[in-house]
């Protein structure tokens, strides 16, 4: 694991070194758009068909498998699951959603001005789709990350797709009740679910993480089907200066293990701290392929000049997981997907089941939003009502700021109120 430094001759190395990182994230699926867009626009146009087609190309499943898994494999899923993973899938899901229902919003009305009240309602999407990648591991817990929030939401269809999703996944599924499931995966699942097929009914909305392909595919569509974000390969950054070595190190490699393009780095002004964090993850590492190879491309210990350095660095690269020495750093954090306190707080928990959701935005887009949530299944609709007296209280500064705009019917359809709104005298 190299070791940089913001210092002296070192600086322009370490600054390249994250350059390259940021970038090439974005890249990677960039890379894969024009391949993406095509399949897209093949799933759209021919269908079932087409979508039979490169599932047989890609995922090696034959046309004649049925896309929808049937509720009774589910439920034989279930029933083969082990008596303790069972009691961990329900922990979970107990502990996500309740982070949901904590985080969902509520209607509210609001008295503006005498006889003008103005509120939101909170309105559940009508149907979303769920993607769970089935690659290099099984991920049962994408689908409590992706279903909970949306049962908690409202939301009436949820839709789960997955290539070859695992036997863990599929009893996930059924102790959620997600009835509606499908043996697709890639672009051409998101194509699916964006724009629907004779065999599946389109969705409003795709969550969760893919691959570059899934993610591409996800920009194709985004102007006609709402996703959560585009997400990159997996990204932690932690940020200390007392943290313990053996915690520091298999928290990076915990991390690292996701993808060979996973990014893993600690930033600290103690150097004494930093190599040796980098001897013991280079240590840990070399029984963990995957994050052998994604260390030795994408980690790094960067050792900056001054504690306030390393915030400033830590903020600039807005990790998707970030961990902190304690709450007092909170206060400094501006950008990171979830944050991690202290040295018990390892990200497994989180990826598994402290509660706050997992699927977050990478690549630097914790510079803009948080990870997805019980608000990406809802809208809010503004509701608002006049009555004769409002109209008297607040129609004439709109008619003002409407004259200002140049905007003659806005105006006047506000005068056509005021007159009809003037108080009756009533004769002595």
């Amino acid at each position: 694991m190299r070791v940089l430094s913001t210092r002296g001759r070192g600086a322009q190395a370490a600054q390249d070194f994250l350059s390259r990182l940021l970038t090439g994230s974005e890249a990677s699926y960039e890379r894969a758009l024009p391949a993406a867009q095509r399949i897209v626009q093949g799933v759209r146009r021919g269908g079932d068909a087409a979508l039979l087609r490169y599932r047989a190309k890609f995922d090696g499943i034959a046309a004649s498998e049925p896309l929808r898994i049937p509720a009774e494999e589910m439920e034989a899923a279930w029933k083969a699951t082990t008596a303790e993973l069972k009691a961990a899938l329900k922990q979970a899901a107990k502990n996500i959603r309740r982070f949901a229902q904590k985080q969902r919003p509520r209607d509210f009305t609001l008295q503006m001005a005498p006889g003008v009240t103005a509120g939101q309602k909170v309105i559940p999407l009508e149907a979303v789709g769920c993607y769970v990648p089935s690659g290099r591991y099984p991920l049962p817990s994408t689908l409590l990350m992706t279903a909970i929030p949306a049962q908690v939401a409202g939301v009436r269809r949820i839709v789960a797709v997955s290539p070859r999703p695992a036997k863990e996944t599929l009893a996930a599924a059924h102790m959620l009740g997600v009835a509606e499931f499908y043996r697709i995966g890639g672009a051409q699942a998101v194509a699916a679910l964006a724009y629907g097929t004779a065999s599946i009914e389109r969705v409003g909305k795709i969550v969760g993480p893919g691959n570059a392909y899934v993610t591409a595919a996800k920009k194709a569509v985004s102007f006609d089907c709402g996703i959560d974000m585009l997400a990159g390969p997996t990204e932690i950054v932690i940020a200390s200066e007392n943290g313990t070595v053996e915690g520091i190190a298999a928290d990076l490699v915990a991390q690292a293990e996701h993808d060979p393009d996973a990014i893993a780095i600690l930033v600290t002004s103690n150097a004494a701290l930093g190599r040796a964090v980098a001897a013991k993850t280079k240590l840990r590492a070399q029984s963990n392929a995957i994050a052998k190879q994604s260390i030795a491309a994408n980690g790094a210990v960067i050792l900056t000049r001054d504690v306030e350095e390393a915030r400033m660095l830590t903020n600039q690269l807005a990790a998707e997981h970030l961990t902190v020495d304690s709450s007092a750093d909170l206060a400094w954090v501006r950008n990171a997907g979830s944050v991690f306190v202290g040295r018990w707080s390892s990200q497994p928990l989180g990826d598994y089941v402290s509660g706050p959701n997992h699927t977050l935005p990478t690549s630097g887009l914790a510079r803009l939003r948080g990870g997805l949530s019980v608000m990406d299944y809802l809208k809010l609709v503004t509701v608002q009502e006049y009555s004769a007296t409002g109209v008297r209280q607040l129609g004439p500064s709109a008619v003002a700021l409407a004259e200002a705009e140049g905007l003659v019917g806005h105006a006047d359809a506000v005068r056509v109120r005021l007159q009809s709104a003037k108080p009756v005298r009533r004769r002595a």
